[in-house]
């Protein structure tokens, strides 16, 4: 601890720089350029949530049942067998990811990848899997970008995992709209159909690990999936670093009992 304390104070006298989300000065050292104060500021995503898809509850009558479903999952809007987030999608998150997404941060890849490790380890018997799949870009949106920032996520993860990538697997046929914004229901007709397996690759009887940035309707996941079980897949269990989720309360506040 005292070596560690050293090392710590000799980089924030010789290598200073600041929080890359709130521009404070880091004091120690760090393989990621976030302060331990925006870190800790990140929310866990923790039961109860939905079985299948992971949303968390805002009432804990909903989750005593035999198999908590959400209202989404109860009507088997999903193809993917069960998915899971690290975090809710706030505003640190948010510039969190945005660091890796358009600054290719990769070490915030790694760091994502160990957080998605430990959600898998939570319920290894439901998430075996025989490959890592990221959620790929469309050939345009790549070009322009250089990489793909789910990709920079599922690799180091299939590492800790001890499994293959596979990012040959899947491909985005059609662009996303240029708005940012879009609607619910928008953004379930932008992907419906844009993804498919390339030709000759098989998926016959895989499991699949899915990994993609952020979770907001489910649509991407789910259109995946489609494609992935079409070609042959067994199962497809999807992973992401955040969630957007609305109407629930902050951290530390009063559970809300029906």
């Amino acid at each position: 601890m005292i070596i560690r304390n050293a090392v710590d104070a000799l980089a924030a006298v010789f290598f200073p720089a600041p929080c890359r989300i709130c521009a404070q000065m880091l004091v120690t050292a760090s393989r990621i350029p976030i302060c331990p104060d925006c870190l800790a500021s990140f929310q866990p995503i923790t039961n109860p949530i939905c079985d299948c898809c992971g949303r968390p509850f805002i009432s804990q009558i909903a989750a005593d049942a035999i198999r908590p479903l959400c209202r989404l999952c109860r009507l088997d809007s999903f193809s993917f067998a069960r998915a899971r987030s690290y975090a809710v999608y706030n505003d640190a998150l948010h510039s969190a990811i945005l660091l890796l997404k358009y600054e290719e941060v990769t070490r915030l890849g790694d760091w994502f990848a160990a957080k998605l490790a430990e959600v898998v380890e939570r319920e290894a018997t439901q998430f075996q899997a025989d490959v890592v799949v990221p959620v790929p870009l469309h050939r345009d949106r790549f070009s322009e970008r250089g990489y793909n920032q789910a990709e920079l996520i599922a690799r180091p993860l299939a590492r800790r995992l001890k499994l293959k990538t596979g990012s040959y697997l899947l491909m985005r046929t059609k662009p996303r709209p240029a708005r940012l914004v879009l609607s619910r229901k928008e953004h379930w007709d932008s992907v419906r159909g844009a993804y498919a397996t390339r030709e000759g690759v098989r998926v016959d009887n895989l499991r699949v690990l899915l990994v993609d940035d952020v979770l907001t309707t489910g649509a991407t996941l789910d259109s995946c999936s489609r494609a992935l079980k079409k070609a042959g897949a067994k199962a497809v269990l999807g992973l992401t670093v955040a969630r957007v989720v609305t109407g629930l309360p902050p951290p530390n506040a009063a559970p809300v009992a029906g």
